[in-house]
């Protein structure tokens, strides 16, 4: 199990953030048409329930926009990725389709609104910590290039930044041949928020990526 800490810094700008932590050996997929069907059945819900005008108010949505604007960070200009994500549906565009670890943190992050970070736990170095971004501090982001994270959210392992709720670095990524996930659910209105998330995530994993030696922990 990896170990992950909250930074004194970020624990006194956001003193109800909780993250929840699962690490499980997966097999990974180009594609699972079974996990799509349900990723069309939470597309449906979610047009059903938000506009793109009021998507900024599902609750997990909102407590991370907060959490930017505490830490210093502007949301509308640097948006979490669960609301990018549900923004990109209700615009009725088209999802991605990566492979089926990442697909299957996409399903997780528009039912909850909760911004997940995915990575290949086997390429995480050391511990990790979860703080706030410096400025000009180097992060390559995943299909975005160089990223401005000062002010933001961040997730640091020995070797520096790995990931932020706006987007992962490209050097942690899951990739098709990836063997051991790490899943970071960032969850700023408390750890009560996470039990039924957290459920819902080992379940797809053990169903659409066959998981095996899983862990799991609240921290916060």
């Amino acid at each position: 199990m990896l170990k992950v800490s909250i930074s004194e810094e970020l624990k006194e700008k956001c003193p109800e953030l909780a993250l929840g932590i699962i690490c499980c050996d997966i097999t990974n997929t180009a594609h699972n048409e079974n996990l799509w069907i349900e990723i069309e059945r939470e597309i449906v819900i979610l047009k059903n329930s938000f506009t793109l005008e009021n998507i900024k108010t599902k609750p997990e949505i909102a407590a991370t926009r907060n959490a930017y604007k505490t830490t210093g960070k502007d949301p509308n200009r640097y948006r979490p990725s669960a609301e990018a994500l549900c923004r990109r549906i209700l615009r009725n565009m088209e999802l991605y389709q990566i492979s089926t670890a990442v697909d299957l943190i996409n399903l997780i992050s528009i039912a909850s609104g909760f911004s997940i970070g995915g990575f290949d736990a086997d390429v995480v170095e050391g511990d990790v910590v979860a703080a706030i971004g410096m400025e000009n501090e180097p992060f390559e982001a995943i299909g975005r290039g160089a990223l401005n994270i000062g002010g933001m959210p961040v997730l640091r392992d020995a070797t520096g930044a790995i990931g932020t709720p706006t987007s992962d670095v490209v050097r942690t990524s899951l990739r098709l041949e990836s063997k051991r996930l790490y899943m970071n659910i960032n969850a700023y209105r408390g750890r009560k928020s996470l039990f039924s998330t957290m459920d819902a995530a080992i379940s797809c994993l053990k169903t659409y990526l066959c998981a095996e030696n899983i862990e799991s922990t609240i921290i916060g």
